[in-house]
């Protein structure tokens, strides 16, 4: 079944679901409001009716009030899980037919520095990671916008991410359930931050010796008092003022159990989400190894990451138990319950703590994972490339962008066999060159991060990507477009001079200056690549770069993107040609438009 048709039958599945929930919720409520008032009735009725007979008919219409209560509160969780659950195959049938605006988009990543995300629009609106990313957590965002800025360059780690990524397509099913999961328990950042903040704070209590005591001397001391008491051996009295010492000192505990109260009143939420991520992880019997590996690095001598989280769970909902004032008083006059609540949570800190931002980030790796695994599923006729390592090489047959809708992508093929080796494009504006550019670079990231890539095949030797295709002003560091042009191609070669395997793609070398300064410029440019064994594509409208392949024959291969002019009309067929591009638009758009004065 192709993944339409599953979303489609999941979504009425889903929606028949729904109805059927929110009957069940107007049936309870109703049900719980008839029994509220025959509760009422009958304590107006038996008010003055032998005891029995009013504990009996209110028993008889509280305690099923109660329990609808609990049915209610069930069916609303049941009710939110189902919403979501619809989300998410709305959202994926409507990302089928291009559009991803439900996604975040990263906009907070888009960084005009960067060697090559801002050049080929990977992040913000209609861009790459938007189309990618199905993360549900923070973690899980912000690991993906790494991998998407910081690329593998390593033959076995793409492959084995690869690998990863093909088991998570396989699993649909684990994919929905874990986004749902995280959508429904979703935090923020700010509550990661806090959560880390807590992590990297001192203990305060667990260790001191006075707390230790405290925690075991009184509530004996009081067991001994009220033993005495009953027994005759001391008087009562002695019971109710150490009662009252109790709950008199524990006052000086609220403070830092209303902060750990504060700390994890919102995060509780969130954090009960993410062991039930964990153990749906956990759960799973994964194929790929890294997967293997990353489940099995959450046990800490043999413990489930959940059931340590749970642990803490259940303290933090004991420590709820202060809210209600007539338990604290009670609770904290016998146990010195507040103090002992914060020494069992400092506890569970000091053996668990240092690990929990390791569960989180494998939380994000997981969530990272199941975003490329979506997009593979998604997009059935994608191919996973060939990594080779030996250096260089770029074969790509049929390769189009995969943003753009595949009744109008025009896909082309790339030969780049050796190093050093550049592929010189040029074309008439319009043509497609910058097109052609992009689609290399967005599906050289794709086969650089482990996901499949959108060409009939392709094999790659992984360097690292940096590109120069859209440099501009900076006016508040009083800078050029020009300058910001010359230093990307100085890092360039400063990154070349160092050793480092690139793989570069330019786009209209030195725009900022003259004609001729520019031709000059472009070739000794190309010639210092060609020293250094650098490897790339650069698309130009100066058709004299098309000569350098007297120089190099062996090292250029020059292609063009012809614009045709048929009956006074311009057509693009926006594919690849062999050959320096003949015809050129500007002047026939310029006098088509009215611009300058037809030729007489």
């Amino acid at each position: 079944m192709n993944p339409s048709d599953r979303y489609t039958r999941l979504l009425a599945e889903a929606e028949q679901r729904l109805r059927h929930i929110k009957q069940r919720i107007w049936r309870v409520s109703m049900l719980r409001v008839l029994l509220f008032m025959a509760g009422i009735t009958a304590l107006i009725y038996f008010f003055h009716a032998a005891g029995w007979v009013l504990t009996l008919s209110l028993c008889c219409t509280f305690i099923p009030f109660f329990a609808l209560v609990k049915l209610h509160n069930r069916l609303f969780q049941e009710k939110t899980w189902t919403e979501t659950e619809i989300r998410i195959y709305q959202e994926e049938l409507k990302a089928l037919q291009g559009d991803y605006s439900a996604f975040d988009g990263g906009k907070n990543y888009i960084d005009p520095s960067h060697e090559y995300s801002y050049d080929l629009d990977l992040f913000g609106d209609r861009s790459l990671f938007q189309a990618v990313n199905r993360t549900c957590t923070c973690f899980g965002k912000k690991r993906l916008a790494t991998w998407f800025q910081q690329h593998l360059t390593d033959k076995k780690a793409i492959e084995s991410r690869q690998q990863s990524v093909t088991d998570l397509s396989k699993r649909p099913e684990f994919r929905e359930r874990f986004r749902t999961t995280g959508l429904v328990y979703q935090g923020n950042e700010k509550d990661d931050e806090i959560l880390r903040q807590w992590c990297d704070a001192p203990i305060s209590y667990l260790h001191r010796t006075w707390v230790k005591m405290a925690i075991w001397g009184i509530p004996s001391l009081n067991a001994l008092t009220l033993l005495g008491g009953l027994t005759g051996l001391c008087s009562f009295q002695w019971f109710g003022l150490t009662f009252m010492a109790c709950v008199i000192i524990s006052f000086g505990f609220i403070k830092r159990a209303t902060q750990i109260q504060e700390t994890y009143g919102n995060q509780l939420k969130t954090l009960k989400g993410y062991a039930r991520l964990l153990a749906q992880a956990e759960a799973e019997a994964w194929e790929a190894p890294d997967l293997q590996a990353l489940t099995r690095s959450l046990y800490i001598n043999g413990k489930a990451p959940t059931d340590a989280l749970e642990e803490l769970s259940k303290e933090l909902d004991r420590l709820d138990l202060r809210n209600n004032q007539f338990l604290y008083v009670i609770l904290e006059g016998l146990l010195f319950f507040q103090l002992q609540e914060i020494v069992r949570i400092e506890r569970w800190k000091d053996r668990y703590g240092s690990y929990i931002m390791g569960w989180m980030e494998a939380i994000g790796t997981y969530d990272a994972l199941c975003s490329l695994g979506t997009f593979a599923y998604n997009h059935p006729k994608y191919t996973y490339p060939g990594i080779t390592g030996t250096p260089f090489c770029f074969e790509a047959r049929r390769m189009g962008h995969p943003l753009m809708p595949e009744t109008q992508c025009v896909k082309n093929d790339a030969h780049i066999p050796a190093r050093p080796f550049f592929l010189i494009i040029t074309g008439a504006n319009m043509a497609g060159k910058s097109t052609y550019l992009r689609t290399i670079g967005v599906n050289y990231l794709l086969a650089c991060i482990g996901a499949p890539v959108c060409c009939d095949s392709l094999t790659l030797y992984p360097s690292q990507l940096i590109t120069s295709l859209r440099t501009s002003d900076s006016l508040s560091d009083n800078e050029s477009y020009f300058f910001a042009e010359l230093k990307r191609l100085k890092h360039i070669i400063d990154l070349l001079n160092e050793g480092k395997e690139l793989f570069i793609i330019l786009d209209e070398i030195l725009k900022g200056t003259n004609s001729m300064d520019k031709q000059k410029g472009s070739f000794d440019l190309i010639r210092q690549f060609m020293q250094l064994k650098a490897n790339g594509i650069i698309a130009t409208h100066d058709l004299l770069l098309g000569k350098l392949i007297e120089q190099f024959p062996d090292e250029i291969r020059n292609y063009c993107f012809e614009a045709d002019i048929t009956d006074n009309e311009l057509t693009f067929s926006y594919r690849l040609r062999e050959g320096v591009a003949q015809n050129m638009n500007a002047c026939f758009l310029m006098k088509k438009m009215g611009i300058v004065l037809q030729d007489e």
